[in-house]
């Protein structure tokens, strides 16, 4: 972790906890100056820092930048001593170098201070980001949360369906994120019910969020009816269950319409945002997760920017029997999945496809094509970043 000229002098390992933390303070010379359980409150926290300073110069380090241990960074930003953060598999590695085998939060800060003092090339700097990235990143999360509510509601009404007839999920479970569909399970949840209903019932209701689909899908769903007669054991329990679900699923979607097009609204207002969409394949959702990956870090080469994101491959050798690349296993996760699905969104583009089709002519999988045009647009991304410019075939790709 880059450092200025004033050397740090106490190396402060903070182990964090949703209402209290531990600390444990080293000087230079490894000596102790402070090991005790801290509260989660601020002036507690800037009592600490001050005691400390009267030491020198310093160094913050924590296991958990976010949530619960976001208060104490933000004390120790405000009161101007360096900050910083151990990785959670780092911290496992180096805690396997220490004595004993106890898994306590004393011992936990001990790892961090020892760490920040004898290896800090093992820190990571923990960026500050601008309000704007900070609401992008907050609604991206909750975006992405929303969604994955949405897979797994949709997943528990199509496996309730498909228990109680197969015929039926095969029509509705595919337009389970359509209101009309969602508004029929809570008004007939079951078989009994819409053959009940009949096919005039059913088609008023599906006309009113569907007007165009509605007579067709009745159809469907009819048709579906007649395949199956028998009924199947657990059909009532799917009865009570289905509308409850249905009910959940309708919220959630309409939960995520209204954080869509609030994270639509800020990206388009945001400088690298707008930019971002400018480029092939790359949506809103996909340009405020860049944005917020990216924001405040500096890419020296492409290659930094690739590495980061986890495209760039690692070379793998033993003696001369060895011999080839492989697949990173570190890099910025979140990063890679943006990059790879807007490679995947992008083969429509001519540019991004003919890339494509080269690595396809040259043997590799399709996923190992999309990942090398996934690796490719990674060095896009850097010149955009770089340059502060939108999406140009003419100059970006040549390059």
């Amino acid at each position: 972790m880059a450092q200025d000229s004033v050397p740090v002098e106490v190396f402060v390992g903070v182990d964090v906890g949703k209402s209290a933390h531990h600390a444990v303070a080293l000087d230079a010379g490894g000596r102790v100056l402070l090991d005790r359980a801290l509260p989660q409150d601020e002036a507690k926290l800037r009592a600490l820092i001050g005691e400390l300073r009267r030491h020198g110069k310093v160094l913050f380090v924590v296991d958990q930048p976010a949530t619960i241990g976001a208060l104490p960074l933000a004390v120790a930003r405000d009161e101007g001593v360096l900050v910083g953060y151990l990785p959670g598999l780092a911290m496992r590695r180096i805690a396997e170098i220490h004595a004993g085998e106890a898994k306590t939060d004393a011992r936990d800060a001990a790892v961090i201070a020892h760490a920040a003092r004898t290896m800090p090339h093992a820190l990571r700097p923990l960026r500050q980001d601008d309000d704007a990235t900070a609401l992008l990143g907050m609604l991206a999360g909750f975006d992405e949360d929303l969604a994955a509510q949405v897979n797994q509601l949709s997943n528990r009404i199509r496996g309730l369906l498909t228990h109680i007839h197969p015929a039926l999920e095969r029509v509705l479970g595919p337009r389970l994120q359509h209101p009309a569909a969602l508004e029929l399970l809570q008004r007939y949840p079951s078989p009994h019910s819409l053959r009940a209903a009949g096919r005039a019932r059913v088609a008023a209701r599906l006309r009113r969020r569907a007007p165009r689909l509605a007579d067709r899908l009745a159809d469907q769903i009819i048709a579906a009816l007649a395949e199956q007669t028998v009924v199947v054991t657990g059909t009532d329990a799917a009865a009570l269950v289905l509308p409850q679900l249905a009910e959940q699923l309708s919220l959630v979607l309409m939960q995520r319409q209204r954080a869509a097009e609030q994270l639509e609204e800020l990206v388009d207002n945001h400088n690298i945002g707008s930019r971002l969409l400018t480029m092939p394949g790359v949506g809103f959702r996909t340009a405020a997760r860049i944005v917020v990956e990216t924001s405040g870090r500096h890419f020296r080469t492409p290659g930094h920017l690739a590495a980061f994101a986890g495209l760039a491959p690692v070379t793998h050798r033993s003696g001369t029997s060895i011999r080839g690349e492989r697949a990173p296993r570190r890099g910025n996760r979140r990063l890679k999945r943006a990059l790879y699905l807007s490679a995947f969104a992008a083969l429509k583009d001519p540019t991004s496809r003919a890339y494509y089709d080269r690595k396809r002519a040259e043997r590799k999988t399709h996923q190992a094509a999309l990942l090398a045009l996934a690796r490719r647009r990674s060095d896009v991304l850097f010149a955009m970043l770089r340059d502060d410019a939108d999406y140009d075939p003419a100059h970006t790709l040549a390059a």
